[in-house]
Parts: C-alpha cells; structure tokens; sequence
C-alpha cells in the first residue's frame, strides 16, 4: 500500500498547493507517461502519441497594446509552469523563419473593417503565399476583437484559416474573444499547456471555432453637460467638446477612448421607410431581437455608407448587378428598388450598427465623474450627389444638454503616460489633440515633474486653435514648457506639423536623447506618415545617422515604449 509513502505525501501536498494551470499540467504529463486516461483504460482521443513539448513561439499583432498585453502576461505564466517562450511581434519576427517552427500560436487583434493591425499586414501577406509551406508546424490562433462589428475577430478567423491552408497543424480550436478576454486567455493558455504536455496532437482539428464567453463591457449612464463649437465663424470646420457627467466615478486612464453607439437620424429612418412603402409599426426580428421596424431601423440597423459587402448581398437578392459606391441604404432602395423581395431577406443581409470610439479629452484626475470629447462633426457627399455626415459625429453634435447617454471605456495600454518625472513630446493636430488635453490635466493634477511639449496644427488661428485659453493658460503656469503651432491655411505656402518639427529639429532630438517620449494622435494617413517621416530626418541629421541607422534608432523608441501612436 502507498498511503504512508513519503513521496505520495509530498504529491499530495503538492496537488493541494497547486494552480489551476500547475493542475492541467501535471494531468496532461501523467496522461502521456502513462497512455492512459485518469479512470485508468486507454484514452480513445489519443491519435498520436507525442513527447512533452517545453519550448514554443508566441506571436502577437497588436494595433491598441491589447494584444502585447496578453501575449505578455501568458507568457510569463507559460514560463511559470515550465515552458520556453519566445514572445515576438509580428512586426518584428523573421517570417523565413515560419517554415522551421514546430509550435507557433498567435494572438492578433482585428482592426477597421475586419483587417488585421499595420504591424502585421506583412505577416499576413506572407502566410498567403501559395508556395509556402508549413508542414512542420502545429498551432493554435487567438483572435481579440469586439462583438459589436460585424467583422468580428476577422484576423484571427483568417490568420488561422491560412496557417492551415499552408500545411500547418491546428493543436486547438481557433478562440475568438470579446472585449473582456483575460479569463479566456488563461484558459487558452490551460489547453495549450495540456495540449504541449498531453499524450495527443491530432492531425487535423477541424476549423471549429470555440464560443467566446461574452461577460459585456461595463457600460456608464451619464447625462450631456456641455455641448460647444469650438471652431469660430467662418471656419469650415465644426468640432465640439462633450462633456458628460456620471455619478460616481468613471475607470478610465488618459489615452484611453469611450464607445457609443450612435442611432440613426429620424430623417433618414423615414426616407427608408418611404421607400420600402412600410409603416414603421410591422414586428421584425433583426439578429435575434424582435421590435417594430421602426425601432429596429432608428437603433439597430446601419443605413449609412453601406460597405461593398453589404451592396453584393443585395444585388444577389435582386438577381442583378449593382455598380455603384458606398450608399445609404434609402439611396440604394431607390437606384434600385427591391421589389418582391422579402422584408425578412433584407433586414438579413445588412449589418447592426457599429459602436464607435473616441478618444477621451478629460482628465480622471481633474475631472472627476465627468468625461470630455473632441469630436469633429465628419461629412461627406455621397456617390449620388446627396450630403451626409458621419453616424456617430453627427448623432453626438446634435445631443442637447440633459440628454442622457450610454457609453463603455475601450482601455488602450498601448497609449499611456510615462513616469511623472519623464519628458513628453505631443504630436496632435485637429482632434489629434484630445489625449493630449488629458495628458495636460493629468500631469498638472499629479505635479510630474516631467516637461511637456505639444505641437498642435489646424487650417486657421483665427478659427480653428482648439483650447486655445487653456493651452495659454498651461503655458503660464509651466505645465506646458513649449507650444508650438501650425496652422496650414494662413500663408501662401500651407504649413503642417512635421515642418514645426523639422525647424525644431535639434531641440526634439535632444529632448529625445535625454528620455522624452513622442506621442502621435490624429489621422493615420498622411499626417502620421509624413510626422514619422520628419522624425527619421531629425534623427538622421541631427544624430549623424545613415537611414538605415535611424530607422533602427525609432525601431528601438518603439521597444522601448517611447514612440507611440494613437492613428486613424
């Protein structure tokens, strides 16, 4: 008998004392010690007996951080537990270097439209070469994202589709995660650590895709404060700053973005209705949710710029084709009407609306139960002719004050203040500048020691200088130590951001030298290109850099957490 065996007491001892990661672990060893199951017969799923695996690659794609973050706490659990992990970003990982891994896993956000984040976009290319080949390979994908878009956690689905198109193995499931993704996290890692350490690799897991655990995001009531142009007459512009007011506290950090989920225009809800010849009042059922069409039209459908997707669905309903651009739905309804096609079969091939994000303007710190945005009213002419704004833009410029509003925080820990005693370097024109009010706020409430820099840009001064006063005012008091503007309609030749920082090139270099972080918010392309493009001329010329070299120098701010972009 074994019951008074000292190693059996140890093990025992062992067990209780154990994690839950610790306990798959050492069940998955013991199963492929033994080949057998823990009732004891052989274990019918064993296809493959494999030896344990100790060493793998986890990869991440990241556009807002979430990614790294995951990536990087997993694996330092996985190490915990035994395991050699190379932790990489796609953007920086050798892609020849694919064909020879044996255990490769993935996490990857999705981004936009169901893309995959910049970071990656070469992977992603690379892995849809037809002549690659991933024979040697077993892998498993994490996909982050978000429930709300209807490209839900694209770039996992197709990251792990083509992994296996090229020869790769799947050791588990794709996972596709929600907002919420920690506990779904911990436990992918749980089944790779079976998997790595278990008896089986079976050779071919079917495409199953595992249900994610949907806990929602936490979701705040507020109540509109304040709601202001902050661009003068006769600016071509329209920005206003939102104040929101809650009760109780807001957790939410500067750099981080509030979701809303905007409804449709009562104009455009009618016109639709017109013109699908309906009252409004007809019960419908639009993605499991029953209400009356009109309700179902106002809150949960998009009418607005229709994706080609959408526009393909309902030229197949029709039986034709359809040439044309991003429409709004009335548009499409009356270029070509649906005719006897059923009221069921349309609402099915369109999309829910999106949430949208913003980045957040104010301050928990000096702000408390409040919450600011900068929002630029967004419009365009559409492919007819016909004048429209941005959904959510215009939905939040038009809420008069004492509206009540729903809101969740989106956290981006890819875009957060450094030590309070750190030098910033704030890059932000336009709206590009709402983080950077938070930033200002933040560090005058906590007394950081660290100097500030902004560069801020628009078309006029006279019209345009978003928070000017309280930027003077940062000025006065020391909390901001240079301002530095641009303002690109008020002189012959137009005048940006990235030549404010070229004319201050060797300043921003040593700033730079001395541990100062550059951050850069507003529009991807081209201000952020042609930002990136006037640091690598200041790094080059003022640190004595071949291209090469300086291009390794920004590689290494990006490391180091030091250049950091929040771009749209």
């Amino acid at each position: 008998m074994l019951d008074n065996n000292p190693r059996v007491t140890s093990f025992i001892n062992l067990l209780k004392t154990s994690s839950q990661e610790e306990l798959v672990w050492m069940h998955g060893y013991l199963s492929a010690k033994l080949g057998v199951s823990w009732g004891g017969a052989a274990s019918q799923s064993v296809e493959t007996a494999v030896p344990k695996v100790t060493r793998f690659t986890l990869a991440y794609g990241t556009e807002t951080g979430n990614s790294k973050r995951l990536a990087t706490d997993l694996a330092k659990a996985a190490k915990e537990l035994g395991f050699q992990v190379k932790l990489v970003a796609l953007d920086q990982y050798r892609l020849k270097d694919l064909a020879k891994e044996t255990y490769f896993f993935l996490i990857v956000s999705t981004q936009g439209d169901g893309e995959p984040p910049a970071s990656a976009n070469a992977f992603f290319d690379y892995i849809q070469q037809g002549e690659l080949k991933l024979d040697a390979m077993n892998f498993a994908v994490l996909g982050l994202g978000d429930s709300a878009y209807p490209q839900f956690c694209q770039a996992g689905i197709d990251a792990d589709k083509h992994l296996a198109d090229r020869g790769g193995k799947r050791l588990l499931p794709l996972v596709k995660c929600d907002v919420a993704f920690d506990e779904e996290g911990k436990q992918w890692l749980t089944d790779i650590a079976a998997a790595l350490s278990g008896a089986s690799v079976q050779t071919a897991l079917p495409s199953a895709v595992a249900t994610p655990v949907r806990p929602g995001k936490a979701l705040y009531q507020g109540e509109i404060l304040t709601n202001i142009n902050l661009n003068d007459e006769p600016s071509a512009k329209e920005t206003h700053h939102i104040e929101i007011r809650c009760e109780g506290d807001i957790d939410y950090a500067p750099g981080d973005a509030a979701g809303f989920q905007p409804l449709n225009p009562s104009d455009l809800v009618d016109r639709v209705l017109a013109a699908l010849e309906k009252s409004g009042d007809e019960r419908v059922t639009f993605r499991g949710e029953t209400a009356a069409l009109q309700e179902v039209l106002s809150r949960k459908v998009n009418l607005t710029y229709l994706p080609k997707r959408v526009i393909d669905k309902y030229a197949a309903l029709l039986a034709r084709p359809i040439e044309c651009g991003r429409v709004n739905f009335d548009e499409l309804l009356i270029a070509h009407p649906p005719g006897a096609v059923e009221l069921g079969a349309l609402l099915e091939i369109m999309e829910p609306i999106a949430p949208r994000l913003y980045s957040i303007s104010s301050s928990p710190a000096a702000h408390p139960g409040e919450l600011h945005l900068t929002v630029a009213r967004a419009t365009f002419t559409s492919e007819t002719g016909a004048k429209g704004e941005g959904l959510c833009s215009g939905y939040l410029c038009r809420l008069p004050e004492e509206t009540e509003i729903e809101f969740y925080i989106h956290k981006n820990s890819a875009f957060k203040l450094p030590a309070p005693e750190n030098d910033v370097i704030m890059i932000g024109p336009g709206t590009g500048i709402a983080p950077f009010r938070s930033f200002l706020f933040e560090r005058d409430a906590a007394g950081a020691s660290g100097r500030n820099w902004l560069f801020f840009g628009d078309q006029h001064f006279v019209t345009d200088f978003l928070y000017q006063t309280e930027l003077q005012d940062f000025l006065k008091t020391g909390v901001l130590d240079r301002l530095d503007v641009a303002f690109s309609r008020d002189q012959a030749e137009k005048v940006y951001v990235q030549h404010r920082l070229l004319e201050n090139g060797v300043a921003v270099y040593e700033w730079i030298e001395g541990g100062a972080s550059v951050y850069v918010c507003g529009t991807k392309d081209p201000m952020s290109v042609d930002v990136e493009k006037a640091l690598l001329q200041i790094i080059q010329t003022h640190g004595g850099l071949e291209t090469e070299a300086a291009q390794s120098y920004l590689a290494r701010l990006v490391e180091q957490g030091r250049y950091l972009k929040d771009v749209y």
